[in-house]
């Protein structure tokens, strides 16, 4: 859910976007705040009754956009660690190091403010959706991104993702490190496609029909595969016999998955992944018009947003619960008003806390002498 990374163009223009990439995450992003809006109240509950079927499939489907998420990272993962599908990683730890730097500083900043914000809801209402006060293990967890592991109750709601976003991508730097030693220094272009069908098999078939592995990777690994896949495959360099495989490699196992026990979640992950492998690569032209700006900037800030939004949503659902009206009409202008303060909370944690601090992460990287932070 972080900014996709652009090529720059010439000296003095814009870079050009991905443009499919940022309109599935815009749009992803603000599924998941109404899902969240919806799922967690008080606000809906008194909405429910203008449009109960509308707040019944944000409570139940609009989760799903989680999916647009996971094959995307899977997707610039791939693109960033290996562009054309071969085994290998310099330095893997370090690589690792450098997602988590550029993850856990906005979180654990977004983390306090949700620590905050439960204090000043739990001041106005009851509910359930407002956790106790923080403990030091219970901070030192999230910090480590091992709070679900560790089974400490989350401080935010999508503060899971985060932590499943980092073993994805460590998980994916751990397999071309061992597909490189195992290649000896030969380019073996067969060996990462070979373990990605492993990989994305092993969690179609076991790990995601075990909830019990929802706080690890395997259970994930599926829908981000999809998207490692979906890179590789719209390679406009490769062979057409070569795509094909790819292509089979991507689609037989999902299929076959979907056979075994059908999951909307993976059959909506593997459409993502169709669409990607069609269009991911196609990027806008630097001066895209209005509409595309507001995509490209709702898409770089979605990450703030996603950390920022629960924090927002909290206080205002106290806010009306406490001093509007319990009538539809007033609670559902409550709802409005955490989604669009979630937007601009976003773009302001975005410029002021996100940017910053990876500034500060990209030079203590450069002065330890390492790679910029990948995106």
């Amino acid at each position: 859910m972080n900014a996709v990374a652009a090529r720059q163009g010439s000296a003095g223009t814009a870079p050009a976007q991905f443009g499919l990439i940022n309109l599935l995450k815009a749009g992803a992003a603000q599924l998941i705040v109404l899902h969240h809006l919806a799922f967690y109240g008080p606000m809906s509950g008194h909405v429910s009754a203008l449009a109960p079927e509308l707040m019944a499939w944000l409570t139940d489907h609009a989760r799903i956009a989680v999916q647009v998420f996971l094959v995307a990272g899977g997707f610039l993962a791939a693109k960033s660690l290996s562009p054309s599908g071969r085994p290998g990683v310099a330095a893997p730890l370090n690589t690792i190091w450098r997602r988590y730097a550029k993850l856990a500083p906005p979180f654990l900043a977004a983390t306090l403010l949700a620590a905050g914000a439960n204090v000043v809801a739990g001041a106005w209402m009851t509910h359930d959706s407002i956790s106790a006060p923080p403990t030091f293990g219970q901070l030192g967890a999230h910090a480590l991104l091992l709070h679900g592991v560790l089974g400490y109750e989350a401080l935010s709601a999508g503060a899971w993702y985060v932590a499943i976003d980092f073993q994805l991508y460590a998980a994916m730097v751990l397999m071309l490190w061992l597909a490189g030693r195992l290649a000896g220094g030969g380019q073996r272009p067969w060996l990462m496609p070979a373990v990605m069908l492993a990989a994305v098999s092993s969690s179609l078939l076991h790990f995601n029909l075990d909830s019990s592995w929802d706080n690890w990777a395997p259970y994930f690994f599926g829908s981000y595969g999809l998207g490692v896949l979906a890179w590789w495959a719209s390679d406009a360099r490769r062979k057409p016999g070569a795509v094909a495989l790819l292509l089979a490699v991507l689609v037989l196992p999902t299929l076959a998955a979907l056979v075994l026990d059908f999951r909307i979640r993976i059959a909506v992950a593997l459409a993502v992944a169709c669409v990607l492998f069609a269009f991911g690569r196609a990027r806008l032209a630097a001066d895209a018009g209005r509409a595309w700006q507001a995509v490209n900037a709702l898409a770089r800030t979605s990450y703030s947003v996603f950390l920022i939004h629960f924090p927002v949503c909290l206080i205002v659902n106290a806010a009306f619960t406490r001093y509007a009206p319990a009538e539809p009409y007033w609670q559902a202008a409550g709802m409005l008003i955490a989604w669009s303060g979630s937007l601009a909370a976003g773009a302001v944690f975005h410029r002021w806390v996100e940017v910053p601090l990876g500034r500060v992460v990209t030079l203590a990287v450069q002065h330890l002498g390492a790679r910029p932070v990948p995106a």
